[in-house]
């Protein structure tokens, strides 16, 4: 399949969305279940016919096109670095795990069984949401360094919050492994920016 810059921006948003939400919930304990769910499917869309799919429209990564669209544009504000930091680090995650196919086929292999847990629980549960961020944490976590998730102790201190957001890196992780495989490199990010800034602008029309 040949891949277009619409693809690239798509899946690029897609990692901006996961770190949008992570960030949400580090500084207020709250999101929307709704993003939520729709950021989670798309770690069990791999049988798509395109990019767009993954996502389901552009209004379920609305803001992860704005964050990339302000952060590529240079309307960042200060507050606004953790979500580059973030997203530079779900990148070398996913370079690492792009290493090892051992570790992607296991990755599979679990999404496949929590698929199966969907069928009797919504995929904004809590029993799911636990189970994605244990994938998380015990076989992405350790492969690299760990990301520090920086926000209000009270919030990530709680168990729910703290799965959603390795669900959330998870999510992050999908959309990096996604990037790539549309031609997506760091470079780009410098030398190809207006690229993505145009196509995030017609996207978000």
């Amino acid at each position: 399949m040949e891949y277009t810059q619409k693809d690239r921006t798509l899946a690029l948003a897609g990692i901006y969305q996961a770190v949008v939400l992570v960030k949400e919930i580090a500084n207020t304990g709250n999101m929307s279940d709704a993003q939520l769910a729709s950021t989670l499917e798309t770690l069990f869309r791999f049988d798509t016919n395109n990019v767009m799919d993954v996502y389901g429209d552009t209004s379920s990564i609305k803001k992860g096109l704005t964050a990339l669209h302000d952060q590529l544009s240079g309307k960042q504000i200060k507050d606004d670095m953790d979500i580059t930091r973030y997203v530079i680090q779900l990148l070398h995650l996913e370079k690492i795990l792009k290493k090892s196919p051992e570790m992607m086929d296991k990755l599979g292999h679990e999404l496949e069984n929590t698929r199966s847990k969907i069928d009797y629980f919504h995929i904004s549960h809590e029993n799911i949401v636990a189970s994605l961020a244990d994938i998380y944490q015990q076989h992405i976590s350790p492969i690299g360094p760990k990301i520090m998730i920086q926000g209000e102790q009270a919030y990530l201190s709680q168990t729910k919050n703290a799965n959603k957001v390795r669900a959330l890196l998870f999510a992050g992780i999908r959309s990096a492994v996604l990037w790539r495989q549309c031609g997506g490199n760091r470079w780009q990010l410098l030398l190809a920016r207006k690229k993505y800034i145009d196509s995030a602008e017609t996207l978000l029309k």
